[in-house]
Protein backbone atom coordinates (compact mmCIF):
# COMPACT_ATOMS: atom_id res chain seq x y z
CA UNK A 1 0.00 0.00 0.00
CA UNK A 2 1.87 3.63 -1.14
CA UNK A 3 1.76 6.93 0.30
CA UNK A 4 -1.29 7.83 -0.60
CA UNK A 5 -3.33 4.98 -0.19
CA UNK A 6 -2.25 4.79 3.39
CA UNK A 7 -2.54 8.89 4.26
CA UNK A 8 -6.26 8.35 3.11
CA UNK A 9 -7.27 5.25 5.33
CA UNK A 10 -5.80 7.05 8.27
CA UNK A 11 -7.29 10.17 7.97
CA UNK A 12 -10.97 8.36 6.88
CA UNK A 13 -10.34 5.97 9.97
CA UNK A 14 -9.53 8.28 12.65
CA UNK A 15 -11.95 11.47 11.38
CA UNK A 16 -14.49 9.54 10.70
CA UNK A 17 -35.02 24.82 4.61
CA UNK A 18 -35.60 26.04 1.33
CA UNK A 19 -34.35 29.02 0.49
CA UNK A 20 -33.74 30.94 -3.02
CA UNK A 21 -31.14 33.18 -3.93
CA UNK A 22 -29.76 35.26 -6.80
CA UNK A 23 -25.77 34.93 -8.27
CA UNK A 24 -25.28 36.27 -11.24
CA UNK A 25 -28.89 36.45 -12.83
CA UNK A 26 -29.47 33.00 -11.97
CA UNK A 27 -31.75 31.47 -9.14
CA UNK A 28 -30.28 28.68 -6.78
CA UNK A 29 -32.04 26.69 -4.20
CA UNK A 30 -31.10 25.59 -1.52
CA UNK A 31 -32.23 21.81 -0.45
CA UNK A 32 -34.27 21.76 2.32
CA UNK A 33 -32.68 18.86 5.16
CA UNK A 34 -34.82 19.32 8.30
CA UNK A 35 -35.97 16.36 9.76
CA UNK A 36 -39.75 15.85 10.88
CA UNK A 37 -40.07 15.44 14.58
CA UNK A 38 -43.21 13.11 16.24
CA UNK A 39 -43.28 15.01 19.88
CA UNK A 40 -43.48 11.75 22.29
CA UNK A 41 -44.03 11.80 25.91
CA UNK A 42 -42.32 9.36 27.56
CA UNK A 43 -44.67 9.28 30.94
CA UNK A 44 -47.64 8.99 29.17
CA UNK A 45 -45.75 5.22 27.05
CA UNK A 46 -44.20 4.48 30.73
CA UNK A 47 -46.78 5.90 33.36
CA UNK A 48 -45.05 2.81 36.08
CA UNK A 49 -41.82 4.88 35.73
CA UNK A 50 -41.64 7.05 39.01
CA UNK A 51 -37.95 6.99 39.85
CA UNK A 52 -36.66 10.76 38.44
CA UNK A 53 -33.33 10.58 37.66
CA UNK A 54 -31.05 14.12 36.78
CA UNK A 55 -30.49 12.75 33.59
CA UNK A 56 -33.15 12.97 30.49
CA UNK A 57 -34.66 9.76 30.04
CA UNK A 58 -35.16 9.13 26.43
CA UNK A 59 -37.75 6.49 24.91
CA UNK A 60 -36.72 3.86 22.62
CA UNK A 61 -38.44 6.09 19.62
CA UNK A 62 -36.75 9.31 20.45
CA UNK A 63 -33.28 7.41 20.34
CA UNK A 64 -34.11 5.80 17.08
CA UNK A 65 -34.95 9.28 15.65
CA UNK A 66 -31.71 11.03 17.43
CA UNK A 67 -30.06 8.53 15.46
CA UNK A 68 -31.30 8.84 12.34
CA UNK A 69 -29.49 11.65 10.86
CA UNK A 70 -30.83 13.51 8.05
CA UNK A 71 -28.26 17.16 8.07
CA UNK A 72 -24.96 16.59 6.25
CA UNK A 73 -23.66 17.77 9.72
CA UNK A 74 -24.88 14.44 10.91
CA UNK A 75 -22.99 10.89 11.86
CA UNK A 76 -24.52 8.14 9.22
CA UNK A 77 -25.58 10.97 6.10
CA UNK A 78 -25.44 9.51 2.97
CA UNK A 79 -26.31 11.57 0.55
CA UNK A 80 -28.44 9.78 -2.74
CA UNK A 81 -29.77 7.14 0.54
CA UNK A 82 -33.64 6.84 0.64
CA UNK A 83 -34.98 9.27 3.48
CA UNK A 84 -31.89 11.23 3.39
CA UNK A 85 -34.41 14.62 2.70
CA UNK A 86 -32.53 15.20 -0.17
CA UNK A 87 -34.02 15.13 -3.72
CA UNK A 88 -31.96 14.83 -6.80
CA UNK A 89 -33.42 17.41 -9.06
CA UNK A 90 -34.50 16.83 -12.68
CA UNK A 91 -32.54 18.63 -15.82
CA UNK A 92 -29.74 20.89 -15.16
CA UNK A 93 -30.60 22.58 -12.18
CA UNK A 94 -28.25 24.04 -9.89
CA UNK A 95 -28.84 23.07 -6.36
CA UNK A 96 -26.38 24.20 -3.20
CA UNK A 97 -27.09 21.14 -0.83
CA UNK A 98 -25.08 22.95 1.98
CA UNK A 99 -26.69 25.72 4.03
CA UNK A 100 -24.65 29.15 3.39
CA UNK A 101 -23.24 27.43 -0.08
CA UNK A 102 -22.92 30.01 -3.00
CA UNK A 103 -21.58 29.57 -6.26
CA UNK A 104 -19.70 32.97 -7.20
CA UNK A 105 -15.97 33.20 -6.05
CA UNK A 106 -15.49 35.13 -2.48
CA UNK A 107 -12.21 37.82 -2.57
CA UNK A 108 -10.74 35.41 0.12
CA UNK A 109 -11.47 32.18 -2.49
CA UNK A 110 -9.29 34.14 -5.31
CA UNK A 111 -6.75 35.34 -3.19
CA UNK A 112 -6.03 31.73 -1.49
CA UNK A 113 -5.93 30.23 -5.50
CA UNK A 114 -3.49 32.79 -6.70
CA UNK A 115 -1.43 32.88 -4.53
CA UNK A 116 -1.70 29.05 -3.87
CA UNK A 117 -1.26 28.78 -8.03
CA UNK A 118 1.44 31.13 -7.98
CA UNK A 119 3.23 29.62 -5.31
CA UNK A 120 3.43 26.04 -6.96
CA UNK A 121 4.57 27.80 -10.10
CA UNK A 122 7.79 29.22 -8.02
CA UNK A 123 8.75 25.81 -6.39
CA UNK A 124 8.50 24.25 -10.00
CA UNK A 125 10.75 26.91 -11.24
CA UNK A 126 12.73 26.71 -8.74
CA UNK A 127 13.35 23.27 -8.78
CA UNK A 128 13.90 23.08 -12.48
CA UNK A 129 16.79 26.02 -12.07
CA UNK A 130 18.51 23.71 -9.18
CA UNK A 131 18.10 20.89 -11.48
CA UNK A 132 19.43 22.66 -14.64
CA UNK A 133 22.27 23.78 -11.95
CA UNK A 134 23.28 19.63 -11.21
CA UNK A 135 23.44 18.91 -15.27
CA UNK A 136 25.81 21.46 -15.09
CA UNK A 137 23.86 23.75 -17.74
CA UNK A 138 22.86 20.59 -19.55
CA UNK A 139 19.48 22.13 -21.45
CA UNK A 140 18.39 18.66 -22.42
CA UNK A 141 18.65 16.76 -20.09
CA UNK A 142 17.35 18.89 -17.74
CA UNK A 143 14.25 19.03 -19.90
CA UNK A 144 13.91 15.17 -20.13
CA UNK A 145 14.29 14.77 -16.47
CA UNK A 146 11.96 17.36 -15.77
CA UNK A 147 8.97 16.13 -18.64
CA UNK A 148 9.38 12.48 -17.13
CA UNK A 149 9.00 13.84 -13.74
CA UNK A 150 5.68 16.35 -14.72
CA UNK A 151 4.08 12.69 -16.54
CA UNK A 152 4.91 10.88 -13.35
CA UNK A 153 3.20 13.68 -11.04
CA UNK A 154 0.09 13.65 -13.39
CA UNK A 155 -0.25 9.33 -13.72
CA UNK A 156 0.09 9.49 -9.73
CA UNK A 157 -2.24 12.50 -9.24
CA UNK A 158 -5.06 10.94 -11.53
CA UNK A 159 -4.45 7.78 -8.85
CA UNK A 160 -4.35 9.92 -6.13
CA UNK A 161 -7.43 12.26 -6.78
CA UNK A 162 -9.09 8.81 -6.90
CA UNK A 163 -8.20 7.66 -3.45
CA UNK A 164 -9.27 11.41 -2.78
CA UNK A 165 -12.74 11.15 -4.51
CA UNK A 166 -13.26 7.54 -2.56
CA UNK A 167 -12.78 8.71 0.61
CA UNK A 168 -14.63 11.51 0.95
CA UNK A 169 -17.56 10.21 -1.21
CA UNK A 170 -17.85 7.00 1.11
CA UNK A 171 -16.86 8.35 4.49
CA UNK A 172 -17.18 11.11 7.06
CA UNK A 173 -19.38 14.48 7.29
CA UNK A 174 -19.85 18.03 7.12
CA UNK A 175 -18.30 17.88 10.60
CA UNK A 176 -15.16 16.13 10.21
CA UNK A 177 -12.17 18.10 10.91
CA UNK A 178 -10.18 20.01 8.06
CA UNK A 179 -12.06 17.58 5.31
CA UNK A 180 -15.58 18.10 6.16
CA UNK A 181 -15.87 20.96 3.59
CA UNK A 182 -14.53 19.25 0.76
CA UNK A 183 -16.66 15.69 2.30
CA UNK A 184 -19.90 17.60 2.12
CA UNK A 185 -19.11 19.19 -1.31
CA UNK A 186 -18.42 15.60 -3.08
CA UNK A 187 -21.32 14.08 -1.89
CA UNK A 188 -24.05 16.61 -1.95
CA UNK A 189 -22.81 16.45 -6.00
CA UNK A 190 -24.41 13.60 -6.31
CA UNK A 191 -27.69 15.13 -5.37
CA UNK A 192 -27.12 17.98 -7.48
CA UNK A 193 -24.52 17.14 -10.09
CA UNK A 194 -24.99 19.62 -12.47
CA UNK A 195 -24.73 22.37 -9.93
CA UNK A 196 -20.51 22.01 -10.12
CA UNK A 197 -20.97 23.89 -13.98
CA UNK A 198 -22.54 26.69 -12.14
CA UNK A 199 -19.48 27.31 -10.05
CA UNK A 200 -16.75 29.85 -10.83
CA UNK A 201 -13.22 28.91 -11.05
CA UNK A 202 -11.95 29.99 -7.49
CA UNK A 203 -15.10 29.03 -5.68
CA UNK A 204 -14.67 25.52 -7.56
CA UNK A 205 -11.22 25.13 -6.31
CA UNK A 206 -10.76 26.46 -2.97
CA UNK A 207 -11.44 24.05 -0.60
CA UNK A 208 -8.32 21.79 -2.15
CA UNK A 209 -6.19 24.62 -1.63
CA UNK A 210 -6.28 23.83 1.75
CA UNK A 211 -4.76 20.12 1.91
CA UNK A 212 -2.78 20.77 -1.05
CA UNK A 213 -1.54 23.97 -0.93
CA UNK A 214 1.50 26.07 0.08
CA UNK A 215 2.38 24.22 3.56
CA UNK A 216 2.17 20.87 2.11
CA UNK A 217 4.79 21.76 -1.01
CA UNK A 218 6.91 23.71 1.32
CA UNK A 219 7.62 20.83 4.10
CA UNK A 220 8.01 18.52 1.47
CA UNK A 221 10.68 20.93 -0.39
CA UNK A 222 12.20 21.73 2.61
CA UNK A 223 12.68 17.70 3.88
CA UNK A 224 13.74 16.89 0.54
CA UNK A 225 16.16 19.43 0.60
CA UNK A 226 17.85 21.31 -2.52
CA UNK A 227 19.63 18.51 -3.76
CA UNK A 228 16.28 16.46 -4.86
CA UNK A 229 14.94 18.81 -6.32
CA UNK A 230 12.74 16.70 -8.51
CA UNK A 231 11.01 15.89 -5.65
CA UNK A 232 9.69 19.50 -5.60
CA UNK A 233 9.08 19.42 -8.93
CA UNK A 234 7.26 16.25 -8.46
CA UNK A 235 5.15 17.05 -5.61
CA UNK A 236 3.97 20.50 -6.79
CA UNK A 237 2.66 19.37 -9.64
CA UNK A 238 0.83 16.84 -8.18
CA UNK A 239 -0.47 19.43 -5.49
CA UNK A 240 -1.51 21.98 -8.69
CA UNK A 241 -3.08 19.24 -10.78
CA UNK A 242 -5.04 17.51 -7.36
CA UNK A 243 -6.49 21.51 -6.91
CA UNK A 244 -6.94 21.45 -11.17
CA UNK A 245 -8.97 18.38 -10.52
CA UNK A 246 -12.10 20.29 -9.38
CA UNK A 247 -11.92 22.04 -12.60
CA UNK A 248 -10.82 19.10 -14.73
CA UNK A 249 -14.25 17.43 -13.15
CA UNK A 250 -15.99 20.80 -13.96
CA UNK A 251 -15.72 20.21 -17.65
CA UNK A 252 -16.90 16.47 -17.48
CA UNK A 253 -20.32 18.34 -16.67
CA UNK A 254 -20.37 20.66 -19.32
CA UNK A 255 -21.62 20.11 -22.68
CA UNK A 256 -19.64 20.29 -25.49
CA UNK A 257 -21.31 23.90 -26.28
CA UNK A 258 -20.24 24.92 -23.36
CA UNK A 259 -16.19 24.40 -23.35
CA UNK A 260 -13.71 26.04 -25.50
CA UNK A 261 -11.94 24.19 -28.42
CA UNK A 262 -8.96 24.10 -26.07
CA UNK A 263 -10.48 22.69 -23.70
CA UNK A 264 -12.30 20.17 -25.78
CA UNK A 265 -9.16 19.14 -27.37
CA UNK A 266 -7.42 18.32 -24.29
CA UNK A 267 -10.70 16.28 -23.08
CA UNK A 268 -10.08 14.21 -26.15
CA UNK A 269 -6.29 13.53 -25.54
CA UNK A 270 -7.28 12.48 -22.45
CA UNK A 271 -4.86 14.99 -20.23
CA UNK A 272 -8.15 15.41 -18.44
CA UNK A 273 -11.57 13.41 -17.60
CA UNK A 274 -14.18 13.56 -20.08
CA UNK A 275 -17.93 13.42 -19.71
CA UNK A 276 -18.53 9.75 -20.99
CA UNK A 277 -15.84 8.28 -18.09
CA UNK A 278 -17.34 10.29 -15.47
CA UNK A 279 -20.77 9.87 -16.32
CA UNK A 280 -19.88 6.13 -15.18
CA UNK A 281 -19.51 7.60 -11.62
CA UNK A 282 -22.70 8.95 -11.31
CA UNK A 283 -24.31 5.40 -11.36
CA UNK A 284 -26.06 4.91 -8.03
CA UNK A 285 -24.03 3.33 -5.57
CA UNK A 286 -21.24 5.18 -7.04
CA UNK A 287 -18.52 2.93 -6.18
CA UNK A 288 -16.49 3.26 -9.28
CA UNK A 289 -14.33 5.83 -11.52
CA UNK A 290 -13.61 7.59 -8.89
CA UNK A 291 -9.86 9.56 -10.70
CA UNK A 292 -10.91 12.58 -11.86
CA UNK A 293 -7.72 14.26 -13.02
CA UNK A 294 -7.73 12.53 -16.42
CA UNK A 295 -9.67 8.83 -15.62
CA UNK A 296 -6.46 7.38 -16.83
CA UNK A 297 -6.22 4.70 -13.95
CA UNK A 298 -9.63 4.13 -13.34
CA UNK A 299 -10.13 0.99 -15.82
CA UNK A 300 -7.30 -0.76 -13.56
CA UNK A 301 -8.20 0.64 -10.32
CA UNK A 302 -11.72 -0.67 -10.80
CA UNK A 303 -11.49 -4.04 -12.83
CA UNK A 304 -8.70 -5.13 -9.87
CA UNK A 305 -11.41 -3.79 -7.20
CA UNK A 306 -9.18 -1.54 -5.60
CA UNK A 307 -11.48 0.09 -3.68
CA UNK A 308 -13.44 -2.97 -2.60
CA UNK A 309 -10.31 -3.99 -1.10
CA UNK A 310 -10.07 -0.81 0.63
CA UNK A 311 -13.47 -0.56 2.24
CA UNK A 312 -12.89 -4.26 3.54
CA UNK A 313 -10.22 -2.99 5.00
CA UNK A 314 -11.50 0.19 6.79
CA UNK A 315 -14.31 -2.34 7.88
CA UNK A 316 -12.16 -4.54 9.95
CA UNK A 317 -10.62 -2.01 11.08
CA UNK A 318 -12.80 0.11 12.75
CA UNK A 319 -16.83 -1.60 11.57
CA UNK A 320 -17.18 1.64 9.27
CA UNK A 321 -19.16 1.41 6.33
CA UNK A 322 -18.70 2.88 2.76
CA UNK A 323 -21.48 4.87 1.82
CA UNK A 324 -21.22 2.74 -1.34
CA UNK A 325 -22.35 -0.39 0.62
CA UNK A 326 -25.51 1.78 2.69
CA UNK A 327 -26.48 2.59 -0.70
CA UNK A 328 -26.29 -0.85 -2.20
CA UNK A 329 -26.41 -3.22 0.49
CA UNK A 330 -25.64 -6.09 -2.06
CA UNK A 331 -22.46 -4.46 -2.87
CA UNK A 332 -21.32 -5.06 0.94
CA UNK A 333 -22.39 -8.63 1.04
CA UNK A 334 -20.42 -9.25 -1.96
CA UNK A 335 -17.36 -7.19 -0.47
CA UNK A 336 -17.39 -9.09 2.35
CA UNK A 337 -17.67 -12.24 0.53
CA UNK A 338 -14.15 -11.77 -0.81
CA UNK A 339 -15.90 -10.76 -4.51
CA UNK A 340 -13.90 -7.51 -6.05
CA UNK A 341 -15.24 -7.85 -9.06
CA UNK A 342 -17.30 -4.65 -10.80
Amino acid sequence: MNFFTAASLIAVSALSGSEAFSISSRTVQTASIAPSRTSLNSASLYPEDTVTFQEEIKTPQEIEESTSAKSYLDDGFVFGLEGSGLERPRGKVAQVVVEGDTLASEPWQQALVASTLASHLAFCATAISHLNAMNSGNAFLTGAEAIATILSSWVIADFGSGVLHWSVDNYGNGNTPVMGGIIAAFQGHHSAPWTITEREFCNNVSKLCIPFGIPTVAAITLLAGSQHPLVSLFFAIFCALEIGSQEFHKWSHMTPKQLNPLILGVQKLGLTIGRIPHAMHHIAPYDGNYCIVSGFCNEKLDSSGFFRKLERVVYSLNGIEANAWKIDPKLKEKTLAGDYSP
